[in-house]
Formats: structure tokens, sequence, C-alpha cells
């Protein structure tokens, strides 16, 4: 534990500087950016011209990366220098067995994924040497998250140059692509019997349309095709499995308890996917999840029938019918009820630590996996914490807290946004008064 707050130590010295060095393509594992700043990226580079795409995947990533390469590249104090060798040279116990550590970075170590980052900076700079500087001139675009990268161009051999130059830039840094992982394709047009390809739990494709549902251009002309990313099949797949397992898990449990586990699975992948085209995956979603649903109540009550079951476990709310809920109010979120969003990428090189707070803490607010409620606190706060009146950064704990300390009161206007330490202070010294008012009341003195 000792080690790994030294870790998280270094990691706060050095990630300000390596921040200020990342490439802008560059997403994995760094503040204030993340999948869908990659994901708006890949639709940004093919969004007006369909490309042959290199799709890659470095084998092994954390496991066989150079150490000396790495030193060499981090150049920094000898002092950090020192400790980041003990941490990549430190071994591994299991048991009686030590096995030394002679490449990568430490497994679960706090500092790897900045440590991985920097070994894998300039890459993107590495593919598109020797290309002129003119906006006339198409470069080959990388777009990378973590040790997952796909590079772009509209040129199949100029890609192929490309990904060989990749190739043996990694080697430099005693890294490999994956075989079984890495292929090319094509966004629009099959090409060695695929078409378009999957990135971080999305399908990325183009499909050639009439003139009444095409694409257009940055000059406003008909692209004739139209580029659509959605939730990938694969991840649909394990969503679903993902539901099955609770449902078997939870099988003897009350409805009340089966929502409570089933919602923030439901709000947390649906929040992920809708910045991209998922209502019709999100309707086929519930769908399943409605036939899931039927199957766990007839395995509970196999001796009822299916009018007894509905009327148990189905009812109106409002105006909507067929809302597997309690009658006590608790209801289950379907998938369809998050609404799709659009998403704005993070700009180029621009980073938590480059001082612009007011444009990191309005980023929050819009942010897919931030909750509605403080995603509305937020933007009525401008970003700032009632309590100390600091922006909200990256990172941050946020908490919300209600005005009057009454919990049965939900209205927006009795809760306020608080960073997880302020609030912790507020209620502390609401205590703190708390128990002077009743020491001078017990004096006789009353204070209202």
């Amino acid at each position: 534990m000792i080690e790994r707050c030294k870790q998280a130590l270094a990691k706060l010295a050095l990630e300000p500087e390596w921040e200020a060095k990342f490439e802008p393509n560059s997403y994995g594992f760094r503040p204030g950016r993340s999948c869908h700043d990659a994901r708006e990226a890949i639709f940004n580079a093919i969004r007006s011209k369909p490309k042959y795409v290199f799709d890659a995947d470095i084998k092994g990533a954390f496991d066989n990366i150079s150490q000396e390469a790495l030193l060499a590249k981090l150049h920094t104090s000898p002092l950090l220098r020192k400790a980041v060798k003990g941490w990549l040279k430190a071994g591994v116990m299991e048991g009686c067995t030590f096995s030394p550590t002679e490449v990568g970075t430490p497994q679960g170590g706090v500092i790897s994924p900045l440590l991985m980052n920097v070994a894998l900076h300039g890459m993107e700079q590495a593919i598109i040497e020797g290309y002129s500087k003119s906006h006339a001139v198409e470069k080959p675009l990388l777009v990378r998250y973590a040790d997952d990268f796909v590079i772009f161009h509209s040129d199949l051999k100029e890609l192929e140059k490309v990904a060989e130059r990749v190739t043996q830039w990694l080697e430099q840094m005693g890294l490999k692509l994956s075989p079984t992982k890495t292929r090319t394709t094509h966004t629009l047009t099959p090409y060695q019997g695929q078409v378009g390809f999957d990135f971080l739990g999305f399908t990325v494709r183009q499909f050639s349309v009439g003139k009444s549902h095409t694409g257009k251009g940055t000059n406003g002309k008909a692209l004739g095709f139209k580029t659509l990313i959605k939730p990938s099949k694969e991840a649909i797949k394990r969503h679903t499995l993902t539901i099955k397992e609770q449902l078997h898990k939870f099988r003897s449990a009350s409805q009340e308890q089966l929502i409570k586990e089933l919602n923030p699975i439901i709000w947390g992948w649906a929040a992920y996917y809708k910045t991209s085209v998922a209502s019709a995956v999100f309707k086929r979603c519930d769908d399943i999840l409605w036939k899931q649903l039927a199957r766990w109540a007839k395995a509970r009550h196999p001796d009822k029938g299916t009018q007894w079951m509905t009327k148990r476990y189905w009812h109106q709310v409002e105006k909507r019918k067929w809302v597997f809920a309690t009658p006590t109010g608790a209801e289950l979120r379907m998938h369809s009820k998050t609404a799709i969003q659009r998403y704005i990428k993070v700009k180029g090189t621009a980073s938590p630590y480059d001082g612009n707070m007011l444009y990191w803490s309005q980023r929050l607010k819009s942010h897919p996996l931030m909750h509605e409620t403080k995603a509305r606190l937020l933007q009525q706060q401008q970003g700032k914490c009632r309590w100390c009146e600091l922006h909200f950064q990256d990172g941050d704990t946020l908490e919300v807290d209600h005005i009057d300390h009454n919990r049965s009161n939900n209205d927006l206007r009795n809760k306020m946004l608080l960073h997880r330490h302020c609030h912790d202070e507020r209620h502390a010294k609401l205590a703190e008064t708390e128990q002077i008012r009743k020491r001078l009341a017990d004096a006789g003195i009353n204070i209202q």
C-alpha cells in the first residue's frame, strides 16, 4: 500500500509535464479524455471520405514494454528515475516463488497507465514523417486509446507503408502487434470480405444511401454515403448476458431488490452508448429485457398463469402501460428512456493542467456518464462547488446535498452540488453548530 501511495505521488509529479507533450489523438488513461473523444475523432476522420483502416492491437503492451527504452524516454530527475526503475525491476512474488520482471510495467500499478502512454508517445508523429505539411496532401491519421489504435488513409498502398513504419517503430519499444487482432479493412466497401470495424465497443461503418439520406460534407455537398457508429453486436450480447446472469442470481429475491440491482447496469450501459446511433438498439434491448423478465416471473411462479403474473409485476404508471414496477413505486429503468445525446470532442491538445478551469468544468455537465441531476446542478452552479466556490475538475468526486437537510424533498431547488470533502466539511460544521445551539439552549439561551 505504501508503494502504491509513492506511485501516486510520482504520477502527480510526472503527469502535468507529459500532458503538455502528449499527442492530440491519444485518449486512453488520460485526465479529461474518454472513449467518446476517441469515437468522435474517428467520426471526424472519415465523415467526409471513405477510407481504408488499419485496425491494430498491441500484443501484451503492459507486459512487453522495453524498460530501458522507457526509462530513456522518461527523461526525468535522477531521483524520480531511480524510483520508477525500482518499481519496474521489483519482480513478482507468488507464494514462495519470485519471478523477476525484466520487461513490462507493474500490472495494476497506479503509475503503469501513464508509463505506457509515455512509451507510446511519438507514434502519431512517426506515421506522418516525410509527408508534406501542406493541407492539400492527405496524411495518415492515427487515433489511439491505450494499446488499441486505428490508422486511416484513403490509399491502400500508403496505409500499408504506414503500417510497416508503425510496426518498426513499436519494435524499438519492445512491442509487437497482435496478429489475431490486427487487420486492414475499409469503412464503406468490402475489403478481404470485411467492411467497417469495431473499436471500444462501437461498430464503425459507412453505408451507400440515396440523396434523401446521404451525409453532407463540410461544404454542404451530398456525399452519397452515411457514417453510422452503433453499439457493436458483441457489446449487446455481453450486456444481455449480464442481465441474464443477474436475473438468475436474484431469481428468489423480491421484485424491488431486482429493480435496485438492474437499474445501475441498464443506466450505465445506455449512458455509455447514448452518444451513438443507438435508438433502435435500445428498443431491441428493451424487447429482449421484457422477455427475460417474463421468464424470470415464470420461473418464480410455475403454477401461475400469464394474466396473474402480468397483474403482479407489470403495472400502469401514469399513461405508460406494461411498466415493470412495484406498488410502492420502484420502477425498472428501460434502455429507451435514455435520450440520444450528441458529444463534443475535447479540443486538440487541451488538458486539465492547462489552467482553463472554466472549459473543463463546463465539459463535465455534458459527459455521457454524468447523472442527469448532477448535470443540471453543474449548469446552474456554472461548474462551481457551492461550498468552496472552486471549479469542479475531472476526477473530482461530486456529491448532491439537500439544502434543508430533508432527504425526502428532492426538488432541484433544494439541492446543491459539492465536492465530497466539502460535503463532509459542511456536515461537520452543521453538527458542531447544532451542539453549540444545544448547549446554549440548556443554559436558557435560545438562538434561532
